[in-house]
């Protein structure tokens, strides 16, 4: 049974969809009237009670993020609760505990997101019902519970290590209209080349950065429109730089202490350097241990010199690689400036599962027009994209080295994703175990009219 996140966390995922969800919530709202739920206890785990009005704010939580519930609310809802109870119980008994100052960082993060969505403290306190501090403890006590909840289950799973006789039967016993498609997959090698900023276009841009806070401090010119004309951080610069209200947890360390140095609304600070390249930064308003501030970002540019340099460089290797004068693995060891796939022979990693395979779209966009277009063991002309990484652009070159079309899931070719379904089916198997011989062990009371509900374990009711 998956367990849903019943989480603080799903309110505000989308603060949009609470009007979207209106005729919804009063469909749900008729069965809770029906149901004459005066506040009250309805179910009792251990010596843990789920009250009425708990499982009510659990489902308009849900509503409100959008969270499709299979099913009845007011069963699956306080089952769901009844089961982070059982986990959170079994962390006291096993001394688990949480990590505070993850925990912080966390709240602090989620605060600022929500501040930035909604647009101020005053109004996430309007929307809440509540004051920001009292939000905060709510959320503090929900990430803290769910990362109980994760310990406990990593803690019951850790001595899982499949076979691969286990994942051969696990496959075998899949029926072969629920073996799943797999998408076209790549395995791409690249090599790179970073051309070298010259010193005078930092200076060029340390020079601007220094009129416009000059024209600023000035009174000549608002901070917000120079932001929207010239910043190249795109998605604050539509909103005239501003950031929103941010914890220091939430911002690079450069950007950070600048940022809360500053005391003065209006004043503009120093320049500053981070790895995205370099700002200025403008004080809206400071709360606490959160700021609001806007910030030019301007980004030293190569020289077309430089680029022209790059390109002749990577065409020139590519012709050798096609005439075999130099192997693609070789060329990648000798000249690419990327270390994290130099040494690999140029092949790139999919962090996402830790294969050389990508599915189209996990490609960065430049490099999957340049792979559609190519054969297995062709290299492509140098071209140039941008690396999120070093935020700039390279020049690259790129040669396929195998391709997979779509398929249903098989041992020879899908081996890595097949171990990992077993490894995941195998833990959840775990898991159910654990929950009802937990169940059995535990007592349980449930209010008479929610005895009806079909739960997914029965265990519940005996």
């Amino acid at each position: 049974m998956k367990i849903l996140p019943i989480t603080f966390l799903l309110l505000f995922a989308s603060v949009a969809s609470f009007s979207q969800n209106t005729e919804t919530e009063g469909a749900s709202k008729k069965i809770f009237d029906e149901r004459k739920m005066i506040d009250g206890v309805v179910w009792v785990v251990g010596d843990e009670a789920i009250l009425r009005s708990e499982v009510e704010q659990e489902r308009i939580r849900a509503q409100y993020d959008g969270t499709v519930i299979p099913g009845e609310p007011y069963c699956i809802i306080p089952e769901q609760i009844a089961i982070q109870k059982l986990f959170i119980h079994q962390a006291k008994i096993d001394s688990i505990e949480v990590n505070n100052g993850q925990v912080d960082m966390q709240v602090n993060a989620q605060i600022s997101y929500f501040l930035r969505e909604i647009g101020s403290k005053e109004k996430l306190e309007e929307y809440m019902r509540k004051p920001l501090d009292e939000i905060k403890d709510e959320l503090r006590k929900s990430l803290a519970d769910q990362s109980l909840i994760q310990q406990v289950q990593a803690q019951l799973t850790e001595n899982v290590n499949v076979t691969p006789s286990e994942v051969k039967r696990f496959y075998n016993n899949i029926s072969e209209d629920s073996i799943p498609m797999v998408a076209a997959q790549v395995e791409v090698e690249m090599i790179t080349v970073e051309p070298p900023i010259p010193k005078e276009s930092i200076e060029d841009v340390k020079k601007r950065l220094r009129e416009f806070a000059d024209r600023v401090n000035r009174g000549e010119v608002d901070f917000s429109v120079l932001a929207r004309l010239y910043s190249d951080d795109e998605a604050t610069a539509k909103r005239g730089g501003e950031l929103g209200f941010m914890g220091r947890g939430a911002l690079v360390p450069e950007f950070a202490d600048a940022a809360f140095a500053l005391s003065e609304p209006g004043k503009v600070s120093r320049i500053v350097e981070t790895e995205f390249g370099f700002h200025i930064i403008q004080l809206i308003e400071r709360r606490d241990d959160r700021v609001n501030c806007r910030h030019i970002l301007l980004r030293p540019r190569v020289s077309t010199v430089e680029k022209a340099s790059a390109i002749s460089h990577l065409d020139s290797l590519a012709k050798d690689i096609r005439m075999g004068k130099i192997t693609f693995k070789e060329a990648a060891e000798l000249f690419s400036s990327d270390k994290d796939t130099r040494m690999n022979g140029g092949l790139m990693m999919n962090e996402t599962n830790g294969s050389s395979r990508f599915e189209y779209q996990e490609l960065p966009s430049e490099i999957a027009r340049q792979v559609n277009g190519l054969k297995e063991g062709e290299v492509s002309d140098a071209f140039p994209m941008f690396s999120e990484k070093l935020n700039h652009e390279v020049y690259v070159i790129v040669r396929v080295k195998h391709k997979i079309e779509n398929h249903k899931a098989n041992l020879t070719e899908d081996y890595q994703m097949l171990h990992k379904m077993c490894e995941n089916a195998t833990k959840q198997t775990i898991i159910e175990t654990w929950l009802r011989n937990k169940i059995k062990e535990t007592y349980i009371y449930i209010s008479p009219e929610w005895r009806d509900c079909e739960y997914h374990y029965p265990e519940w009711k005996k």
